[in-house]
């Protein structure tokens, strides 16, 4: 018979507790009641059903991730570990998350599986990645029979052929699902695929909790190409939404944002090809022009451009040289006119030639220029343009301004 210490009978149980897989991990459904929140921030209340009870205690830190903690009376669904407290002998419950009973056990787990990959970083943003614009080889991890292959692969037809199709056939739903879809993303790994979509169609949410389970998040997360989800509809949410580098409301929608359209891949090649087209162009141009700029400095470099040069220069001189003559030459001759121009109207012999005519004093050569310098007899010479006669005054005029008779 063997004698065990208080001591050793709560390590034991202790460690009987910590070794059952089931009470390390376990929802449980029960009412609060005897609910204190201490000054460190601990919770401790107790659940019970009936008759039966069992210590319970949330630590502050789960405390500080639950919405709100329920009050004395209220029915919750409690997620957490039964451990043995060795201190007071007494089995309890450490609560990590807990629910409104009526808010349902998957949909506690689900946000239970959320909140704790979210912390462990699988849901990053800065981790997607971008899809590839032209992939070659795409893998499809699906359900081989169920409707949700036949529509991506009548997308996929449709807008780009060209494309590779690589199916990774799995369970997508029922027991051992999970396991199938993990094994059908680790064989699409291995064979050098672009990108990935994993999908199935509608249903409940007890249809799409395969892709709710921790194994599959956490394989698509291992993912080394970009990941699509396609799981359900539009409304519909799983865990794999949150880890796929892209999330899709539909199997077809997944492969058409996956699949670049041919008709708009041929429009761009077209714009591309006349961008090409006008860029050569002008490189051509640019190339002979700068062929013809080569060309005129060696010919204006060469020894028979700088004689064509000296040539052209010597002509222009001579060219500059004659014009300059010439004008001058021009420029003397209208000057000799118009000082014989300016002599011939101060000659003496025009004026007589209009009738005018100079009248002298015989003795003594004065010109007469008034008829008051002469007096009656006076001998006269006068002056015309064909000669000259004598003359003598017969009377003698009267005033200047006067009729004169002469």
């Amino acid at each position: 018979m063997q004698i065990l210490t208080v001591s050793e009978l709560n390590a034991y149980l202790r460690e009987l507790l910590d070794a059952d897989e089931i009470v390390r991990d376990i929802w449980i459904e029960g009412e609060v009641s005897n609910f204190v929140r201490a000054a460190s921030g601990h919770c401790y209340f107790t659940l019970k059903q009936g008759q039966s009870q069992i210590k319970s205690a949330c630590w502050r830190s789960s405390v500080a991730r639950i919405p709100a903690m329920p009050g004395n009376g209220d029915a919750v669904l409690a997620h957490g570990r039964v451990a043995f407290y060795e201190a007071g002998g007494q089995v309890q419950l450490y609560i990590d998350m807990i629910r409104p009973a009526g808010v349902g056990l998957l949909h506690a787990r689900f946000e239970q599986l959320k909140a704790r990959l979210d912390a462990e970083g699988l849901f990053d943003p800065s981790r997607k990645r971008a899809l590839p614009p032209l992939p070659r080889r795409i893998g499809l991890a699906t359900s081989p029979t169920g409707a949700a292959l036949q529509d991506m692969l009548k997308v996929l037809r449709r807008r780009y052929p060209l494309a590779e199709v690589l199916l990774a056939p799995c369970q997508v739903q029922g027991d051992g699902a999970a396991e199938t879809v993990v094994e059908a993303l680790y064989a699409l790994y291995e064979h050098d695929v672009d990108v990935i979509i994993v999908a199935r169609g509608g249903g409940s949410a007890e249809d799409l909790w395969t892709f709710n389970e921790e194994i599959v998040a956490r394989a698509a997360f291992a993912s080394p190409v970009p990941l699509i989800s396609g799981v359900g509809h539009e409304t519909d949410t799983t865990i794999i939404d949150y880890v796929a580098d892209v999330r899709a409301p539909t199997p077809s929608a997944a492969a058409e944002i996956v699949a670049p359209d041919m008709a708009e891949l041929a429009g761009a090649a077209e714009l591309m090809s006349e961008r090409m087209a006008a860029a050569i162009r002008v490189r051509l141009d640019d190339a002979h022009m700068a062929s013809d700029g080569l060309q005129l400095r060696l010919q204006q470099q060469s020894p028979a451009g700088r004689l064509r040069r000296d040539r052209q220069l010597l002509d222009d001189l001579a060219r500059r040289a004659a014009t300059r003559l010439a004008h001058s030459v021009a420029l003397r001759q209208a000057q000799l006119r118009g000082a014989g121009a300016q002599l011939a109207t101060l000659n003496p012999l025009a004026t007589l030639g209009r009738g005018y005519a100079v009248v002298r004093r015989t003795e003594g050569g004065q010109i007469i220029t008034d008829p008051a310098q002469l007096a009656a007899g006076d001998r006269l010479t006068v002056t015309v343009r064909g000669g000259s006669f004598d003359a003598q005054a017969q009377l003698k005029v009267r005033s200047p301004r006067a009729k004169r008779d002469l």
